[in-house]
């Protein structure tokens, strides 16, 4: 039988009894009955501004005043613009901007979303160093960033993504949503950010309180703090009122931090000050694309999601330890910053790091926080704080601080050098296992598994690992992941949530129920999606009450992201756990009303058609793709697999055929060609189907079994025995192979 990609999604409803919910244990110490929250925006009037603050502070004030983020969001006038605006012209991947006045506004000549010039209004300015971005008004509330910057450093002009072509009709434009500063920029830009996004007409009303980040961005609504002051005098004590104070907890401050410095996706209506982090956001955990295999920063993930692997976050390190906290300046310069804790003596010595004192070689950030250059000249380090590993490089092409450094160099030379300095690696560090687990190494899993139980491992790797470990067949490890539900991590805890919620099956759903009630709303909302296979009839009557609560939480935070494209395919897919496909489409349609060229989400709106028996819409739903990525292999693999289930075997062989071309390494189209040659009984392109996908991968399981059952009922015996013995030999407690060679 053809391998049926289409089933997104198999739903059996099922009844649950408290015996059921009973069979695992869970910990109380983080659930309770008061964990919801109220929600409530607060008001304007609540918060002072900078000068009031100042009246009391002025020391702090005076560090924070031209900071980062004083200078976060600023109206664009003649103080606080940077950029050249004297009739400047430039030009990027074919798309001609001019700078300009007009009386003492600042305007933009440039590409709009018809592809078409016209002339922009500059009103707002974001940042002072490395580079200053550019802010207009568009419709309906939407205001986007301009995708040409500028150098403050250099005094140019530069392209954010001078290698990144994007279409006018494209998400990525910056007149769309990749650069709308409502939903990609305002939360960290400003004070007291209240979204306020309408579906129905996509469009804004967006407020903030205070324009920039200033004082009370960090330490909370100042109305209550300067009331009490006011009243009590020097007998007042302000630890209760404020946020981000002296007695905060380490841990608890890097995460008060964390809201804004880092990868994200959001939880609540709006940041209120209620609760923790994990409250209002869930962070991006260590995942292809976004981080190298074994943890170090690749794309623009922040700051927070590296910190956390850190042994300075384990040891109770935190920001202000390194930052200035009002003035967002390192509190010294050179290796003196790490001799706060580390021996100077020791470290800072030739002995230790081999290079010439008083060089930039010398340097300790240089080995071990190494950087990147995002939107194009903002260098940022990466926090992690690792020990260069150049044999890690060898093994899974993660960069080194070595051989980034000796350009002229490779990675067998900065090993052989490591080697040669330090000696062999004399620790296992977490990321051998999970850098392993990333690039999908045979018996990858093993490390994962010992990952995601080591609670002397960081948070985030541990999390990590148990959503990498979801590639090796989740549905293989369900018993280890229902353990972790119960884990003391709020980050495994929904790491193991998610993954269980994408495995189609739902015997194990009753052990989300108690996390309806768990202290992190992000966790209950997780468990709530996870629930939605059920009926809400068929939720006991002891967690009725929570699931109501945690039901209203879900559709805020749904109705609140329905701007991104990934928050309608969420709605999409819980509709797909209702078997409510007509809803599921829908919501799958809206989502390509905002990226209408996002073509994985039509390849999966395609399936849906499909499941729908809405044939003729998936068909066209594939074609469009083509003719979007005509060298997009996928598309005419699932076209093919559609055309195979409709019984168009000469439509679907030409497909599958186009996809072997693009895909030349791509096993399951091998094995789908194969099949359809042996429907239409032309055993000789089957056969040579099989050999050219066993070129591929001489072992292949799926292949070998099907090419033995195509010679077992085509009489050839002889070479069906040979390879169900290979079969056997490469899996040899897999009984069904013994019982195939026995009947043969």
């Amino acid at each position: 039988m053809l391998q049926n990609t289409f089933v997104i999604l198999v739903v059996s409803f099922f009844f649950i009894s408290c015996k059921k919910t009973q069979e695992y244990k869970y910990q109380e110490v983080d659930k309770g009955e008061n964990v919801f929250l109220t929600g409530k925006a607060i008001p304007d009037n609540h918060f002072l501004g900078d000068a009031k603050c100042k009246e009391c502070h002025e020391k702090e004030y005076q560090n924070w005043k031209g900071s980062h983020h004083d200078k976060a969001m600023q109206i664009a006038d003649s103080l606080s613009v940077l950029g050249n605006f004297n009739n400047q012209e430039f030009i990027s991947q074919g798309v001609t901007s001019k700078f300009y006045k007009k009386g003492g506004d600042f305007y933009v000549n440039t590409e709009g979303p018809d592809g078409k010039n016209h002339n922009y209004k500059i009103v707002y300015v974001f940042g002072i160093t490395p580079l200053q971005q550019y802010i207009v008004k568009f419709p309906d509330g939407h205001y986007q960033c301009l995708r040409t910057a500028w150098d403050v450093v250099k005094n140019k002009w530069f392209d954010l993504y001078p290698n990144f072509k994007v279409v006018h009709s494209e998400w990525l434009h910056w007149s769309r949503g990749g650069l709308n500063w409502n939903n990609m920029c305002a939360d960290c830009h400003s004070t007291n950010v209240r979204k306020n996004y309408r579906e129905s007409s996509h469009s804004y009303n967006t407020q903030y309180s205070i324009i920039n980040v200033n004082c009370e961005a960090c330490h909370g609504p100042g109305k209550d703090h300067v009331i009490n002051a006011e009243k009590m005098g020097k007998d007042y004590i302000a630890h209760g009122t404020l946020k981000m104070t002296k007695s905060t907890k380490p841990k608890e401050l890097v995460d008060e931090c964390a809201r804004c410095h880092m990868r994200r996706e959001q939880y609540s209506e709006h940041f209120n000050f209620e609760g923790t982090l994990l409250d209002h956001y869930f962070p991006q955990l260590l995942e292809e694309r976004l981080y190298q295999a074994d943890g170090q920063i690749l794309d623009e993930v922040y700051v927070y999601g590296s910190f956390l692997q850190s042994k300075m976050y384990q040891n109770d390190v935190t920001c202000t330890n390194c930052h200035n906290a009002h003035s967002l300046k390192l509190k010294f310069n050179g290796n003196k910053l790490c001799a706060q804790c580390h021996v100077q003596e020791k470290y800072d010595s030739p002995k230790h790091h081999f290079h010439r004192p008083n060089t930039s070689s010398s340097k300790c950030v240089n080995c071990h926080m190494t950087g990147k250059f995002y939107m194009g000249n903002d260098f940022r380090r990466d926090h992690s704080f690792r020990v260069p590993r150049p044999d890690l490089s060898l093994k899974y092409g993660t960069p080194n601080a070595c051989s980034e450094c000796h350009k002229d160099k490779d990675d067998k030379w900065a090993w052989k050098s490591f080697i040669k300095l330090f000696g062999e690696v004399d620790s296992i560090h977490f990321s051998e296992k999970l850098a392993a687990g990333i690039t999908n190494q045979t018996h990858g899993h093993q490390g994962l598994i010992e990952l995601m139980k080591d609670k002397r491992e960081p948070e985030i790797v541990r999390a990590s690992a148990t959503k990498v470990l979801e590639n090796y067949n989740a549905q293989n490890f369900v018993e280890e992941y229902i353990k972790m539900l119960n884990d003391d991590s709020a980050l495994v805890r929904g790491a193991s949530i998610d993954v269980l919620s994408r495995i189609n099956n739902t015997d194990y759903t009753s052990y989300f129920l108690p996390l309806l009630e768990d202290a992190k709303r992000s966790i209950r909302i997780k468990a709530f999606f996870g629930l939605a296979t059920l009926d809400e009839s068929q939720i006991p009557l002891i967690y009725q009450e929570s699931y109501q609560k945690v039901k209203n939480e879900f559709w805020a935070h749904i109705n609140t992201n329905a701007d991104f494209v990934g928050t309608r395919i969420k709605r999409g897919d819980f509709y797909i756990k209702k078997n409510n496909l007509p809803k599921a489409i829908e919501s799958y349609e809206e989502a390509l009303d905002i990226d209408n060229i996002n073509n994985q989400v039509r390849i999966n709106l395609a399936k849906l058609y499909y499941n729908n028996k809405q044939y003729e819409q998936a068909e066209e739903a594939y074609k469009i793709v083509i003719e979007q990525e005509p060298k997009f292999g996928p598309v005419y693999y699932s076209l093919g697999l559609l055309y195979a289930e409709l019984n168009r075997v000469e439509d679907a062989i030409f497909q599958l055929q186009k996809a072997i071309t693009i895909m030349p390494k791509n096993i399951r189209v091998y094995y789908n060609l194969a099949l359809l040659y042996d429907k239409k009984q032309d055993f000789k392109n089957a056969e040579k189907t099989f050999f050219k996908g066993l070129k591929v991968d001489v072992n292949n399981e799926s292949l070998l079994y099907a090419l033995a059952y195509i010679y077992a009922k085509s009489n050839q015996k002889v070479k069906a025995k040979n390879i169900v013995k290979q079969l056997i030999s490469l899996y040899p407690n897999n009984q069904q192979y013994q019982n195939f060679l026995n009947q043969l």
